[in-house]
């Protein structure tokens, strides 16, 4: 049997050429820097796996191995990824997360026999991706209008909770990312017959948008209008802070419902604590900006297919279909309210 190859300067490799551009997406275009960032922290996970369970991390050309070696090497795969997971799960993540990591190895592995000729035997394909179906978290449009008309509660909040305020009500009602919205500046706003519009290329998707603005955008953008075309509209901020002062505007908002929140570890969902409940500004964050806009359309008669122009999605995307479900679940809530109202004589 050949002598196996270390496998994390390989990986490390790996992320070079997706750095460097050697490595391109099938239509040839460069890897985005968030999925590089992917890559780093998953290498960082192999290396303390190895480390704190001694656990070997290499690989063999597969082409070079007798009938017996290779079922060897088949069962080695089997162990890395029993032994691997099970060091993510005891370390408190859950399905998304882990699958999210074994995605990227067997990208890895692909890499390595359409990169670089090495034949891995495509063992990659023993690693089994768990996803979790998280709900879809939304603020209900009473929710939104209250965020957008209450001047009492707009008045209660600093100049930089208000900034913030800002920029989530406008992804709520346009349903940008957060990462498009940092782009826009002055020349993506257009006046035609004194509406105004909303023009966009997604950086993730890049479908074009064309987005009628309601008065309160409007009000939104001439208030941060920038003095030159080239700057954006919005100051920057990490998504860490613009996560955590959205939590903060939410709880000053009274939104504090209890909700139901549950994660799933090897496709279980975990038991709650009798004791910890989550309250519904808690979970608030830059996602819910882009769900609530798609939703929002949906519960208020949008049809799908116009929604779907809006927001980007294809016809196929499942993740499309589950604010419709969202939203269908939603309306039914509110329809068994005003039948519960007629039964009571």
């Amino acid at each position: 049997m050949k002598k196996p190859t270390q496998l994390l300067p390989l990986f490390q490799r790996f992320i070079r050429d997706t750095e460097t551009g050697k490595r391109l997406k099938k239509n040839g275009e460069k890897i985005k820097p968030q999925s590089i960032q992917n890559y780093k922290y998953v290498l960082n996970n192999l290396h303390n796996f190895s480390i704190e369970s001694g656990f070997e991390l290499r690989i063999c050309d597969a082409s070079k191995l007798t009938k017996r070696e290779y079922t060897s090497e088949k069962n080695y795969w089997k162990k890395f990824y029993k032994k691997f997971t099970e060091y993510l799960y005891n370390n408190g993540c859950h399905d998304n997360y882990v699958g999210t990591n074994i995605k990227v190895i067997r990208t890895f592995f692909n890499y390595l026999k359409n990169d670089r000729d090495f034949f891995t035997g495509d063992f990659q394909r023993l690693f089994y991706v768990r996803t979790e179906d998280i709900e879809v978290l939304v603020l209900s449009p009473e929710q939104l209008k209250f965020l957008i008309h209450d001047t009492e509660f707009e008045e209660s909040l600093s100049k930089g909770l208000k900034r913030i305020k800002d920029i989530f009500v406008f992804g709520c009602t346009t349903g940008l990312r957060f990462s498009d919205i940092f782009l826009l500046t002055n020349k993506n706003f257009e006046q035609q017959n004194n509406e105004w519009y909303l023009k966009i290329k997604s950086q993730k998707t890049k479908t074009f948008s064309f987005i009628k603005l309601p008065s309160y955008a409007v009000v939104i953008f001439l208030k941060h209008k920038s003095r030159s075309n080239k700057q954006p509209l919005f100051q920057p901020i990490s998504l860490f802070n613009f996560n955590k002062h959205i939590k903060k505007i939410g709880e000053k908002a009274g939104f504090d419902t209890p909700i139901e929140f549950t994660r799933e570890i090897r496709g279980k969902t975990l038991k709650k604590h009798k004791n910890k409940q989550t309250l519904f500004y808690q979970k608030m964050s830059s996602h819910m900006m882009r769900r609530t806009a798609i939703t929002t359309l949906l519960i208020l008669g949008m049809p799908e297919h116009l929604v779907r122009k809006i927001s980007g999605h294809s016809q196929s995307s499942n993740s499309f279909n589950r604010y419709v479900h969202y939203a269908q679940a939603y309306m039914d809530r509110e329809i068994d309210k005003v039948h519960s109202k007629l039964e009571n004589y």
